[in-house]
C-alpha cells in the first residue's frame, strides 16, 4: 500500500484518521502517523529507532539489546522470507514492535514456516505498515530518537488521547536498566556452536567440568545466542551466568577468561551493579572480552565515562577501522551495530587505548586495556554482515585463554 501521509495532531485534538486505518503511531510532541496494523494487536511504548539491514528482521526483532524500542526498518521489503524458528536470537521476543514501508508479502523461502505476521502475533510484537520511513528515519536523524507508542486494533479504534500520555509519560532509556529484565535466571552451560544449513547447529566438545579447552563465563546482560555459538566456534567451554551473579559467584567458577554480553538499556544505570564486579575481575588479571554494552561497561570500570547517542547506530553496513593497539593497522571491517550509546573516547585514562573507531561519525568502536588481556569492541562480530571480517575477536580472545 502507498505510505500514509504523516498528519501533526495538537496535543489535545484527534487527528483525522484515514478510512481503512488500524494501526498508528503517536510519538510524544503530539505527532501522529496512520497506518495498518499487523502482528499483535494492542499498545507498546518505546524509543523510536531506524535499522537499515537488508535482512535478518527476525534476528533483530528478537535480539535483546532492542528491549524498550520501536524499530522502523529503512528497507522497504520485511517479511518475505518468513519465519522460522531458527533465526531467534532468543526463546522470545525484545522489541516492542516494528513500523514498515509495506504490509509484509507471503514469504518465498523454503525455511519460512510461518508469515512475518504469524510469528509476530504469537511473540506480542506489533506491527505497523504504510509508513513513510524515509521521512521518519529523517526526522530522527534531525532531531535524535523520539518516544512513540506504536498500536495496532482490526477494529480501528483508538483513544489517541491516552495513547498520547502514555508516551509522553515515558521515561526514555537514560537512566534505565534493562539487562535485568532480560538476561537469564539461572547459570547454566551451553553447548551449541554455529549453525550450518541442512545440518543445524553444530554440537559443542566441551561439556565437561574436566575439559581442556578453556572455561569462558559469560556474563548475560542481554545476550545474543549466536555470541555463545561463535564463542563455543573458538574452542571455548561455555558457562552462561545472569547479569547480577557476583564476583566471588564467577570467580568461584574458576574461568579462564570472562565474556561482558550486549544488552539494552543506559550502561551507566547496569554499571551499578556490573562495574564493581568487572573492576574486581580486572584486579586479578582475568582475561576479559566485550561485545556493545559489555563494553561499555568495561569502558566505565577501566574509567571512562559513556554518552547517549542523538540517533544510535543499527544496521549491518557499519564501517569501522582499526585504529590502535594490536589490531592498529588501518583495516576496515564492515560490522553490525545495535546501540544508543557510546564510550565517550575524549574520557578514556591513560592505560586505556583505542582500537576501533566508526568511519560515520569517529566514536569510539573499540578498546584495550594496557598490560592486561581486556578488551572489547562496540559493534556485533557474531552478526558476521562482513561476513567474516571480525571473527578473528573470538580466535583472539578464545586463543589467548590458558
Amino acid at each position: 500500500m502507498a505510505p500514509a501521509n504523516p498528519t501533526v495532531a495538537p496535543k489535545t485534538a484527534p487527528a483525522s484518521q484515514p478510512s481503512g486505518a488500524t494501526g498508528v503511531l503517536v510519538l510524544a510532541d503530539g505527532t501522529v502517523l496512520w497506518g495498518v496494523g499487523y502482528g499483535a494487536s494492542g499498545a507498546g511504548v518505546g524509543e523510536i529507532c531506524f535499522n537499515t539491514a537488508m535482512t535478518g528482521y527476525q534476528e533483530i526483532l528478537t535480539d535483546p539489546s532492542y528491549a524498550g524500542q520501536i524499530i522502523t526498518f529503512t528497507f522497504p521489503h520485511i517479511g518475505n522470507v518468513g519465519a522460522n524458528p531458527d533465526d531467534m536470537e532468543r526463546e522470545k521476543r525484545a522489541a516492542i514492535g516494528c513500523i514498515t514501508r509495506e504490509l509484509p508479502t507471503l514469504p518465498s523461502s523454503f525455511r519460512s514456516v510461518q508469515t512475518l505476521p504469524e510469528w509476530m502475533a504469537a511473540q506480542g510484537l506489533i506491527g505497523l505498515a504504510g509508513i513513510d520511513t524515509r521521512a521518519l528515519t529523517r526526522r530522527i536523524r534531525d532531531g535524535g530518537a523520539p518516544t512513540g507508542v506504536v498500536a495496532h486494533n482490526p477494529d480501528g479504534k483508538f483513544d489517541l488521547d491516552k495513547l498520547l500520555m502514555l508516551a509522553q509519560g515515558w521515561p526514555g532509556l537514560e537512566g534505565m536498566d534493562l539487562a535485568k529484565t532480560v538476561t537469564r535466571e539461572r547459570q547454566g552451560a551451553w553447548d551449541a556452536g554455529v549453525w550450518h544449513l541442512g545440518s543445524g547447529y553444530e554440537a559443542s566438545d566441551h561439556k565437561r567440568a574436566g575439559d581442556p579447552a578453556p572455561h569462558v563465563v559469560a556474563v548475560d546482560y542481554g545476550a545474543k545466542d549466536n555470541i555463545f555459538r561463535n564463542l563455543v566456534k573458538a574452542g571455548a567451554r561455555v558457562t552462561v551466568v545472569p547479569a547480577k551473579t557476583s564476583l566471588e559467584e564467577i570467580v568461584a567458577l574458576r574461568p579462564a577468561g570472562v565474556f561482558l554480553s550486549n544488552g539494552p538499556g543506559d550502561p551507566a544505570a547496569t554499571g551499578e551493579y556490573a562495574v564493581p564486579v568487572i573492576k574486581g575481575l580486572l584486579e586479578r588479571n582475568v582475561p576479559i572480552f566485550g561485545i556493545c554494552l559489555g563494553h561499555q561497561l568495561l569502558g566505565i570500570a577501566a574509567g571512562a565515562k559513556t554518552v547517549k547517542m542523538h540517533q544510535g547506530h543499527r544496521g549491518a553496513n557499519h564501517p569501522v577501522q582499526r585504529v590502535g593497539g594490536d589490531e592498529g593497522d588501518g583495516v576496515v571491517e564492515i560490522t553490525s551495530m545495535n546501540h544508543g550509546f557510546a564510550v565517550d573516547a575524549a574520557t578514556l585514562p591513560k592505560g586505556v587505548v583505542e582500537t576501533h573507531k566508526s568511519l560515520f561519525d569517529g566514536s569510539n568502536c573499540g578498546i584495550a586495556i594496557t598490560g592486561k588481556n581486556a578488551f572489547s569492541v562496540q559493534y556485533h562480530p557474531e552478526a558476521s554482515p562482513g561476513p567474516q571480517d571480525s571473527f578473528y575477536l573470538f580466535e583472539k580472545f578464545v586463543g589467548g585463554l590458558k
